[in-house]
């Protein structure tokens, strides 16, 4: 996988030109056309791990809506991998495979289908054994992707470029991509989190693999927990596209922004600040979050 260039973009809020802080969005969506974001940051090294040791097959967990899920499919298809997402739910089974599950069969994906409690168990030794009693010998890449290989990968989102930062901002979802951008970031910059999900576990992730402690986890704009959106949060999504030309996904990204502009507006940020926002992709996932959206009645996202 080669990425396309890094892409850099001022955002003009007025709120903070007052104030004389500064936002930029560093687009890693745009990094690949179908392994965007920290998805392709994440899936790196752990392909170049999977073709050292001569596995064929890449098997992955994930839920009906996982942007990893489809990336792995397409890192599998654009690598010469075999690829099987093992799919949080089997009542999907019965139903149509919503966008992003398409997506993944598409790129030749196996789909596996499992309980919610047997779900639970993704990462026991025993239930690990009995897909390699059915699947045979694979590379297995956990749920998200976020393991030390990912950290590496990760690792590499800032560089010299991004050294004039006073604070670095990016979406939480298991923890892999913030803790990255804490290890190569500079010790005055400040590394702020923003979790997609309700809880407090992830700050105890994030310091498994984040080997400094310039970070915080900001917990107040996950929007009801992880998948959840309301009517304010399509609003904000769709005025930025409207004003930047800008896509922003619900899940992660989406959610980041609306906290960044409220913090600013709150007096969060020192005045002189100077805030980078990691754009983590994930837009694909915006097709399958408006059909949830119609089924509720609800405005939809601008694509």
């Amino acid at each position: 996988m080669k990425p396309d260039p890094k892409r850099s973009v001022l955002i003009d809020i007025p709120l903070s030109n007052s104030k004389g802080i500064t936002l930029t969005i560093k687009r890693e969506d745009l990094i690949h056309p179908q392994i965007s974001g920290n998805k392709y940051r994440k899936l790196k090294y752990n392909l170049e791990a999977a073709s050292k040791r001569g596995k064929n097959t890449l098997v992955t967990f994930g839920g009906a809506f996982s942007n990893h899920v489809a990336a792995v499919a397409f890192a599998g298809k654009f690598n010469g991998f075999k690829t099987i997402g093992v799919i949080r739910g089997e009542e999907l089974e019965a139903q149509n495979l919503n966008h992003t599950l398409q997506l993944a069969v598409d790129a030749g994906m196996q789909l596996k289908f499992i309980i919610r409690s047997e779900y639970r168990l993704k990462s026991s030794d025993l239930f690990i054994s009995k897909l390699r009693d059915e699947f045979g010998d694979f590379y297995l890449i956990p749920e998200g992707g976020t393991n030390e290989l990912a950290i590496k990968g990760c690792e590499e989102i800032l560089d010299d470029s991004t050294n004039r930062f006073t604070h670095i901002c990016c979406s939480v979802g298991t923890g892999g991509t913030v803790a990255g951008i804490v290890n190569c970031s500079k010790p005055r910059q400040q590394v702020l989190g923003f979790s997609s999900l309700k809880g407090d576990f992830l700050r105890d992730d994030i310091a498994k693999f984040a080997q400094a402690t310039n970070w915080k986890l900001i917990q107040d704009y996950h929007f009801g927990g992880y998948g959840k959106i309301n009517t304010e949060l399509i609003r904000f999504i769709n005025t930025f596209k409207k004003e930047t030309d800008i896509p922003l996904d619900p899940i992660y990204t989406g959610k980041m922004f609306f906290g960044i502009y409220d913090l600013i507006s709150k007096g969060y940020f020192p005045e002189g600040s100077n805030i980078l926002g990691i754009h983590t992709g994930g837009l694909q996932g915006i097709v399958g979050m408006n059909e949830v959206l119609k089924k509720k009645n609800l405005p939809l996202l601008e694509v």
